[in-house]
């Protein structure tokens, strides 16, 4: 069963940047599928972004196309997601996620990373 830790999260200015990383530990990271996943407050989780196990196949949300990339690292465990030209309406948590080969849900969840991002 995978373990996954969120870091990168901070305070930026509406235009900056920030990198999220996410370690996995406790299973076969290239056997899983990773998502990053946000919740801001008074709203429902919702799905940013996502990539397959091998890293060949990746999916964005409208909200965050052309400026956000996720990427992962199979030989370090860990998956990323580079979050440039930062909006105010990015403010959230940001969760990573894992869902196993042949499962149909992301069953596995870090504790999240606060982003806010000032006007």
């Amino acid at each position: 069963q995978v373990q996954l830790v969120e870091s990168g999260g901070g305070l930026v200015q509406a235009g900056g940047s920030l990198r999220l990383s996410c370690a996995a530990s406790g299973g076969t990271f290239s056997t899983y599928a990773m998502a990053w996943f946000r919740q801001a407050p008074g709203k429902e989780r919702e799905l940013v972004t996502n990539i397959s196990r091998s890293g060949g196949i990746t999916s964005y949300a409208d909200s965050v196309k052309g400026r956000f990339t996720i990427s992962r690292d199979n030989a370090k465990n860990t998956v990323y997601l580079q979050m440039n030209s930062l909006k105010p309406e990015d403010t959230a948590v940001y969760y990573c996620a894992a869902r196993r080969l042949g499962k149909n849900i992301f069953a596995y969840w870090g504790q999240g990373t606060q982003v806010t991002v000032s006007s």
